[in-house]
Parts: structure tokens; C-alpha cells; sequence
């Protein structure tokens, strides 16, 4: 796995106008870089300018990869891109998945978010044409352990076999409880989500885990899986990704895989 945006053959604003992604989030072009404590503040409830490199490389992965069912950890701009480009495997895709493959939950994104105003903002963000794309869950987070870990976990999580989960949730201070005084709430705190480490035995091989930052979190999901993943960290842009290299667990998984990410994927085994 490599520095995806490399490959790119046009620049983000050309990626953005060629697929009219600014019809659905206003496009400037400036990179806005964050004061200090601004990601920690417990005060600040408005919502950070979308940062377009995230958005365009997401958009790209799922169109790229034919993503089919999409678990997305923390909601906003990102959920409308992922949605949109869904919709666009939908239209291209959906003929084959429907009749050849076993996926009950085929071009759905399942989000969950777990601040009300927030909840609220991103259901104002999707158009009309998606929002029969996009499931939108209400959810708290608690304070727990895996493994004798210190952890957070969403209440309940969507039914769900994802091939792609975006994780960027949940916010440190929207948990609740505490584990022997320990929480994230506090602003020197790291964001801590075992929820994939909890469905980790239930998800296919060729699922594909994006995580922007939240290094600690990435770091603690790396030393704690217990299948076969592969990792990359893109340091320059503190972007993490995982992809679960297995042979398949049968034919329809073996089908999705030869369709959606191609042969060559075998490969990545040896």
C-alpha cells in the first residue's frame, strides 16, 4: 500500500470538479491549519472548513476499490462524499453486486454520530438524491476495556458487514462514565475506539479501514488485531490504512474480491 494521492493524475480542485463535488460542499481551495488546542476544546461545537485532500481521497478509495457497504465512526462533510461516491458504485455496479454477490446491505453507508447538534447538521448536509444512501444513528460512547484496555465503545453499532469503515469518531469528550477514574475527556487525552477490534472476526477479508490522525488510536487497533492486516501510515499527510489480507471465506466472498478489487489482489498474500 502507498501514499495514494500520488497517484492522482489531476489535482484535488480539478478531482473535485470533474465528479462536481463542490454541487455539495462549497470549494475554496485554502488549506486552513488549526490553532493548538482547537481539535481539543471542549467549547467548540462549530463544525472544522472541510479539508479536501481527506474528502478527494476518500471519494477515490471507495470509487476506486467498488466499495459496496460502508461503516463510517464520527459523521460531517466526509459522510456526503462517501455517500456520493457510493452512489456512483450504485450506478455502475449495482447489476452485478445484486445478482452475484450475498450483500443484503448492498450502497448503504451506515453513520453514526454522537453529539445532537451534530446529528442535526449532517442530516441538513445530505441532498435528497442520497439520503436513501445514508443511515444516520443518534449513539452514545462509553468508557470501557478491551482486554483490560482502556477503551471507548458506541452503545450499539449497526448490523452490518462493512467492506470499508472510515473511523473519525467518536469526540474525546462526548463519552460517557469512566474505567478506575480514567477518560478521554480531558484535552491532553487521545481518541481510543475498539469498536473494530469488537467486530474485527465478522468483517470479510479485503475490508479496508481508512483512519485520518488519531495516530494513538491506529497505533492501539495495529497492536491489538489478531487477523492478517496489512498497514500503512502516510506520515505527510497522517493518514492510516489497513486492509485484511485473506484468502477468501468462500465463493461470494471470493467474487466480490475478483470483482471489486481485482486478480492481482491475490498478490498482496505472498
Amino acid at each position: 500500500m502507498e501514499k495514494l494521492l500520488n497517484e492522482y493524475s489531476i489535482s484535488v480542485q480539478q478531482y473535485v470538479e470533474k465528479y462536481e463535488l463542490n454541487q455539495l460542499i462549497p470549494y475554496n481551495g485554502i488549506k486552513t491549519k488549526k490553532k493548538i488546542n482547537e481539535s481539543v476544546d471542549i467549547d467548540n461545537l462549530e463544525s472544522f472548513p472541510p479539508n479536501w485532500d481527506d474528502l478527494v481521497r476518500m471519494h477515490k478509495l471507495v470509487i476506486e476499490r467498488k466499495i459496496i457497504t460502508i461503516l463510517e465512526l464520527g459523521s460531517g462533510y466526509s459522510t456526503v462524499i462517501l455517500a456520493h461516491a457510493l452512489n456512483i458504485n450504485k450506478k455502475n455496479h449495482a447489476n452485478y453486486v445484486l445478482n452475484n454477490l450475498r450483500r443484503n446491505n448492498a450502497f448503504e453507508l451506515h453513520s453514526l454520530e454522537t453529539y445532537d447538534k451534530f446529528f442535526e447538521i449532517t442530516s441538513s448536509y445530505i441532498p435528497k438524491h442520497l439520503k436513501k444512501i445514508v443511515n444516520l444513528y443518534h449513539e452514545k460512547v462509553c468508557m470501557s476495556e478491551f482486554q483490560s484496555r482502556i477503551c471507548t465503545f458506541y452503545n450499539q453499532l449497526p448490523n452490518i458487514s462493512p467492506d470499508f469503515i472510515y473511523l473519525d469518531g467518536p469526540d474525546i469528550y462526548n463519552v460517557k462514565e469512566n474505567i478506575r477514574g480514567r477518560s478521554t475527556r480531558h484535552p491532553d487525552s487521545v481518541p481510543m475506539s475498539a469498536d473494530i477490534l469488537a467486530i474485527e472476526h465478522f468483517l470479510l477479508p479485503g475490508t479496508m479501514i481508512l483512519i485520518d490522525g488519531r495516530t494513538a488510536n491506529a497505533r492501539f487497533l495495529k497492536n491489538n488485531f489478531q487477523r492478517n492486516w496489512s498497514y500503512f501510515h502516510d506520515r505527510e499527510d497522517d493518514v492510516h490504512y489497513f486492509e485484511m489480507l485473506e484468502m477468501p471465506l468462500g465463493e461470494f466472498n471470493k467474487k466480490q474480491i475478483e470483482y471489486c478489487l481485482g486478480s492481482d489482489w491475490y498478490k498482496k498474500l505472498n
